[in-house]
């Protein structure tokens, strides 16, 4: 594994693994496990080309389809979130972290998570009057916040 851009958690054991994906009703298959656990060990926001690699070092063989297959089944149960590109033509970003949190967007594309105390921070500073009004002019119901921060070259 690319251990500049991955790290082990410690917390992606196959039995909790396999009970995650229970508790949101995912099949286990050993792909979506080791994607999964590669995902969630890399705090780089990987593409699916990036994540790809990254676990070719652990499961070779798996196509790039299979990547973008058992991505968007993750986003669909709620195991990871998109994180959209800062221009048009760059790839999507992928996060297994689903709890709410800032990211900052570096000027040469990198994802970086805004430490906790400052995404606390920066999330509970939101007035909740302005999320109330934002559900209500427009009729929806805000059920998740992503703050991202776009960074200028230096």
């Amino acid at each position: 594994m690319d251990h500049a851009h991955a790290t082990n958690t410690g917390h992606a054991t196959p039995e909790r693994i396999r009970a995650l994906f229970h508790s949101r009703g995912l099949r286990w298959t050993r792909q979506r496990e080791v994607i999964y656990s590669v995902l969630e060990a890399c705090h780089s926001h990987p593409t699916p080309e990036e994540l790809s690699r990254l676990v070719e070092d652990v499961e070779p063989g798996l196509s790039l389809a299979t990547i973008y297959n058992t991505l968007d089944a993750f986003l669909a149960c709620g195991l990871c979130n998109r994180l959209a590109s800062a221009d048009a033509t760059g790839a999507a970003r992928y996060d297994a972290d689903i709890h709410d949190h800032a990211h900052v967007q570096t000027s040469d594309g990198r994802v970086l998570d805004v430490p906790a105390d400052l995404s606390r921070r920066v999330l509970a500073g939101l007035p909740q009057d302005l999320l109330a009004e934002i559900e209500r002019r427009m009729g929806v119901k805000v059920g998740r916040v992503s703050v991202q921060f776009h960074t200028q070259p230096v």
